[in-house]
């Protein structure tokens, strides 16, 4: 996929303010309208025109979209990184029609996920707005209390795109897992003729350094074991988030293999489990002795690893 430069496709700088590229997309628009313009590649260019209009005349996106590709040029290969818009807050309706595969790469999951507006009144309830939030694992495992900061997009009187922080305290629900949105009652926009304020949805990804892999409210942790551990049995310690247990490895366990351990996953209703998936590490034949006991298993066992391929 490659990185679209939307400020190119319009045909301004990037400190264009909001009539700058109000002035740019009118121009364009009607240049490339397809009931105007019958000319090949019109229609497309029309549509790629509407969506660089549609990501830089949101002060929201426009800010987003500018953190994310200071590193990027038009043309160049491009895979959005891993929660690249945590801590962007986002309001208003998703956008609705056709988009290329890179507006739908960055933008499409909030497109998917997150709900509209209420049907405008005179007395109207204000926007809910959207933050992806990044916490550790540990505080969905426990619950916490955390202070989080925001990044604010707003426009300035000279239409120029802002970004200012907003700090929060937010409660962490003990079993929250990812994905799951935690909803700060009238931290939206300001309603309108009197009416409620609207909502603001904190998405919960978890930090990718934990020892646990989740899927779900399962966690998963890689158990290193010794060979004769493997072929023999034994109780070995493991960890698990609330703290080390002793866990029996069956006689015969091979690489790979996964031993559950009931309800130690993320607590829920029921709760998650923990999974110990088995990692065989054979010892180094880095000494005498060493080489030695390899020399006899060799001989001993008589062991073809390869003799089911039929070669």
């Amino acid at each position: 996929m490659e990185f679209k430069d939307y400020y190119k496709i319009l045909g301004v700088e990037r400190n264009a303010t909001e009539d700058d590229i109000k002035r740019a997309y009118r121009k364009l628009a009607r240049t490339y309208h397809p009931d105007i313009n019958k000319e090949a590649g019109a229609e497309a260019k029309f549509k790629e025109i509407g969506e660089a209009n549609d990501v830089l005349s949101n002060p929201e996106k426009r800010a987003a979209y500018d953190q994310l590709g200071k590193d990027y040029q038009a043309g160049q290969d491009f895979r959005p990184p891993p929660n690249w818009d945590a801590g962007f807050e986002f309001s208003g309706r998703p956008a609705e029609g056709e988009f290329s595969d890179f507006f739908e790469a960055i933008f499409g999951a909030a497109r998917a996920q997150r709900p509209g507006r209420t049907q405008t009144t005179f007395r109207m309830r204000g926007e809910d707005h959207h933050a992806k939030i990044i916490v550790d694992l540990q505080d969905a495992l426990d619950g916490a209390t955390r202070t989080i900061t925001l990044r604010v997009p707003e426009v300035d009187d000279g239409g120029h795109v802002l970004v200012r922080d907003k700090s929060l305290t937010v409660q962490i629900p003990k079993g929250v897992t990812e994905g799951q949105s935690i909803r700060l009652k009238g931290q939206g926009s300001p309603g309108i003729g009197g009416g409620p304020a609207g909502d603001l949805y904190l998405e919960i990804r978890f930090k990718p350094d934990s020892p646990y892999r989740v899927v779900g409210k399962d966690l998963y942790f890689d158990l290193p074991i010794a060979p004769w551990e493997a072929a023999l049995g034994a109780s070995v310690k493991m960890p698990t988030p609330a703290g080390a247990i002793m866990l029996k490895v069956p006689p015969g366990s091979a690489h790979g293999r996964e031993l559950r351990v009931k309800g130690r996953g993320i607590p829920a209703a029921p709760p998650g489990d923990l999974y110990a998936v088995l990692k065989i590490v054979w010892p180094p034949a880095n000494n005498e002795k060493a080489r030695q006991v390899y020399e006899e298993m060799a001989k001993e066992l008589a062991f073809d690893p390869r003799a089911g391929l039929g070669i």
